[in-house]
């Protein structure tokens, strides 16, 4: 019996549930020393002088690090622009700047977290303040101070797409629907915040044991900035307590290994550790990006939209993190799972002394869905077109080409996954067309200040890295016993950051060889057993590490059926190719598969308190093929309660580059009592061609469409569109008091 589709108990899960599992801050180690993180303070500056010498000479104090002690100081997981510590004497350019308000500026090593954190409070710094640009739409003008002036311009990077003639397109277009959106920060909020600890082996082996989502890409980016050779260091991942995109770039894996190998150097051979408090996480790693997206959709009288013009600005924070990825993946979704023949699109990330922003689950896709969404649910309305029904009139299929001109890749199933949401909402297709017979709002009896909508939205979000990023994944398969194979083991770098993956590792490894799970062990995420597996994110792992095992497999089988034994193999798998944007038409071949999805959102809003209850959330998922059934359920819930928080919850507010929420107590995220009422999971099954049997990737897909279809709801209960969120009590009144007014553009 095969164990994929089967929802067999997390391999994780007794040691999880008892204790056991070892997260990054429960690893203590003998004679370890403490490290602690001196951070700027200053959103914009320069620095002039820097004393150590107090702090140096604190009893207990083992070592002071600055700039000067980094042999290549610069990190960042695409471009190199982030200096490990700022200071002065550094081996990088303009490093003797700080861009936001926690900048490393220097370690302190010590006995104790105690004496670690006082030293840092002797240390002195003198700064000289330089003007602070905190709005991306300002940082991008002519004339404004440059945050990185090697770079030339506060623009990090631009993309565009040319499809069509939009402005004939327009002009003849039977309704036309303009919109401006504004979309927040957000924060992580994992449970682990930042932790790790490291230490020099016997055999010289600087070893970094921390959590994060790409093992290699942590060795990399360590060893870079010590100038040191990849294989000179390890990477451990122990049990890792969330991620959401939040531990793809660096926190503290450079500055842990930098203490260890110094002190090493020194004869001092210690451990050393650090674990930052929640405030610290809060203020040091990075958060969904903010987006401003002004918008024009054109359709016809029959809800054709034949054009779309689309400029969207994001705040890359700063540093440049994976702000171009994000974009690039905002570029495409802008304009939403629709086939449209004229598309204009222009977008910029932009360099801003606010926290830097990075990855986060959906990755520009969430921004991208609430901008096309929104601009569907608005055409319908004008065209008074039920909101499925102008989907299914607009979706992609087979063949249809994207606004980059060129087709999705086979399989597509955004039609039959929104066909299946709306019929679980109530939805009929008739023979004019989809309704709701049942309309869309509904007062609440005997509670005459709550009002009630339905509102839709549908999906799409690439599976795997985009726009020809080199793209592969390694597994290593060992077979061992004597007639017959007893046992297999699996290697695979891939993180397991909460999602399940190395359940669903042991499942498909199983599957591959044929063997029960209980015969399968899985050893994971060690740069020193494992081959390169690309990170956890992207929505990739299961599509990619399954195809990896499955090649993986089927080379240790055919070494056994030659006698050999035991048999050992290992696979690189590689994808389709993709293409990046064109720099003039943004033609391109973006992604080699997809995820799809619908969402429809029964939302309470009181009028009276501005309250928004997300009463029932039914989400359709294209999963291609549920390994695990309900590890896919999980994820789908997840999902949902994480972007309700982003939807009606979680204000992350800056203050001229300072974190005015910086505490779990001041940034709310989502109790039990703030929770949608009840989430209706659909596990649709529709394979992906080139997935392992069938799979595609789905942890962020149902994050996409909420907030819009949390929106429509909204429109549907109280009249008014709310273009802006979180949808606090405080912006659903305003907006309510101001119904029916001419509104000035958000800020």
């Amino acid at each position: 019996m095969t164990t994929i589709g089967q929802s067999v108990p997390r391999i994780d899960a007794v040691g999880k549930v008892k204790g056991e599992a070892l997260y990054p801050g429960d690893i203590n180690l003998d004679n370890q020393a403490f490290l602690k993180i001196l951070f700027s303070g200053r959103p914009h500056a320069i620095i002039r002088s820097m004393n150590t010498t107090k702090a140096s000479a604190l009893p207990g104090v083992l070592a002071v690090f600055t700039a000067e002690d980094i042999p290549v100081n610069e990190y960042g997981l695409i471009v190199k622009d982030q200096p490990v510590l700022c200071g002065l004497n550094s081996t990088k350019p303009y490093a003797d700047r700080v861009r936001f308000a926690a900048d490393n500026v220097a370690l302190v090593v010590a006995e104790t977290e105690e004496i670690a954190a006082e030293a840092c409070n002797l240390i002195e710094v003198e700064y000289e303040d330089l003007e602070v640009i905190t709005d991306p739409r300002v940082a991008m003008q002519e004339g404004q101070p440059l945050l990185h002036p090697d770079h030339g311009s506060n623009v990090f990077v631009k993309y565009r797409i040319r499809k069509g003639d939009t402005k004939s397109a327009l002009a003849k277009a039977d309704v036309v629907v303009e919109g401006y959106y504004q979309t927040p920060a957000q924060e992580h909020a994992y449970l682990q915040p930042e932790a790790g600890i490291s230490y020099v082996d016997e055999n010289g082996l600087l070893t970094v044991v921390v959590g994060g989502q790409w093992t290699h890409e942590d060795r990399e980016q360590v060893a870079h900035a010590l100038g040191l050779p990849e294989e000179q260091v390890r990477i451990i991942y122990p049990a890792i307590g969330g991620a959401f995109g939040g531990r793809e770039d660096m926190s503290v894996q450079i500055v842990l290994a930098l203490a260890a190998w110094k002190l090493h150097q020194r004869g001092i051979h210690r451990p050393v550790k650090t674990i930052w408090s929640r405030e610290e996480s809060i203020i040091g790693h990075h958060k969904r990006h903010p987006y401003y997206l002004r918008t024009t959709w054109g359709a016809t009288r029959d809800g054709k939209v034949i054009a779309a013009e689309v400029e969207v600005i994001s705040d890359c924070g700063a540093y440049a993190y994976t702000s171009s990825k994000v974009l690039g993946n905002a570029t495409l979704m802008c304009t939403g799972p629709y086939e449209i023949p004229n598309v204009k699109v222009d977008t910029y990330t932009v360099y801003t002394n606010n926290i830097p922003n990075g990855a986060f689950r959906g990755f520009g896709g969430p921004q991208g869905a609430f901008a096309a969404e929104s601009q569907m649910n608005k055409l319908a309305e004008a065209l008074g077109m039920d909101p499925v029904e102008i989907r299914m009139r607009n979706l992609l299929d087979e063949g249809s080409l994207l606004s980059v001109g060129t087709p999705l890749p086979k399989g597509v199933s955004i039609k039959k996954v929104a066909a299946a949401c709306a019929e679980a909402a109530g939805w009929v297709k008739g023979k004019e067309g989809w309704v709701r017979p049942q309309g869309y709002m509904d007062d609440v009896p005997d509670s005459p200040h709550l009002k009630r909508g339905i509102g839709f939205a549908c999906s799409f979000k690439n599976v795997g890295f985009s726009f020809g990023a080199p793209e592969n994944c390694w597994a290593i398969i060992e077979l061992e016993g004597k007639s017959e194979i007893e046992f297999a083991r699996l290697y695979h770098a891939g993180a397991e950051v909460g999602q399940g993956s190395h359940t669903v590792f042991a499942q498909m490894a199983a599957a591959a060889v044929g063997l029960p799970l209980e015969k399968v062990q899985v050893i994971a995420a060690d740069t020193a057993t494992s081959l390169n597996s690309g990170s956890v994110s992207a929505s990739r792992m299961t599509f990619m590490a399954g195809n990896a095992i499955r090649g993986a497999a089927e080379h240790a089988l055919k070494k056994w059926n030659n006698e050999e034994r035991p048999a050992r193999a290992e696979f690189q798998y590689r994808p389709p190719r993709t293409t990046p944007l064109d720099p003039e038409t943004g033609k391109s071949e973006p992604n080699y598969a997809y995820g799809y999805v619908a969402e429809a959102i029964e939302v309470e809003v009181d009028i009276e308190t501005g309250q928004v209850r997300l009463v029932k959330v039914i989400c359709a998922d294209d999963v291609g093929k549920a390994v695990n059934p309900l590890q896919v359920r999980g994820q789908i819930e997840g999902a949902v309660v994480q972007a309700a928080g982003y939807a009606v919850l979680e204000n992350f507010i800056q203050q001229d580059g300072q974190v005015q929420t910086k505490t779990l107590s001041t940034y709310l995220i989502p109790t039990i009592l703030d929770i949608p009422d009840q989430v209706e999971s659909l596990i649709l099954e529709f394979p992906d061609p080139i997935g392992p049997w069938g799979a595609r990737g789905m942890g962020e897909m149902p994050y996409l469409p909420l907030v819009p279809a949390v929106a429509a709801g909204i429109r549907q209960a109280t009249g008014k569109w709310f273009d802006q969120f979180p949808y606090t009590p405080e912006r659903i009144l305003m907006g309510l008091e101001t119904a029916g007014q001419p509104s000035p553009e958000q800020d």
